[in-house]
């Protein structure tokens, strides 16, 4: 079950988070009943999250939280039931790397919460292989996207 929740006071509609969440779950082979909750929250709540559990100060465009490790499944052996973890985007750095990037904040926060959900899979981009591959994943999963 995908929980999309709007505390940035953006008024995010959900539904394109949700079908996109979805999808990337499918791709990855995750069983259906694998939970997932995602929050856009303003940039102090950010920089709260970002100091409490990462030990940075300021605000920072997306969070993961992963909860029962889960990783990414095979074709005819989807992973097991379980919750992913918690995805927390923050809009307002969205919008700001999206003018950077020369797309629209929809797709950066796309990105992001793409991004959040490989890192809730394990993936990361610490070594240039890593990021490589992660970067790719992200970017073809991401295809389905509107405005991608």
């Amino acid at each position: 079950m995908i929980e999309i929740s709007d505390e940035s006071g953006r008024g995010i509609d959900p539904e394109p988070y949700v079908r996109l969440a979805a999808r990337v779950l499918s791709e990855m082979w995750l069983g259906e009943n694998v939970g997932l909750e995602v929050t856009f929250v303003d940039e102090a709540t950010m920089a709260e999250l970002n100091r409490e559990w990462m030990g940075e100060e300021g605000s920072t465009d997306v969070l993961s939280f992963p909860m029962d490790e889960l990783r990414p499944g095979e074709e005819g052996s989807p992973t097991e039931d379980g919750v992913l973890g918690d995805v927390v985007v923050c809009p307002a750095i969205a919008a700001v790397q999206a003018t950077k990037a020369g797309h629209s904040v929809e797709r950066e926060m796309g990105l992001l919460l793409v991004h959040g959900i490989l890192h809730l899979l394990g993936y990361d981009h610490a070594t240039v292989v890593e990021e490589k591959e992660m970067f790719a994943l992200q970017e073809e999963l991401l295809d389905c996207f509107p405005d991608a």
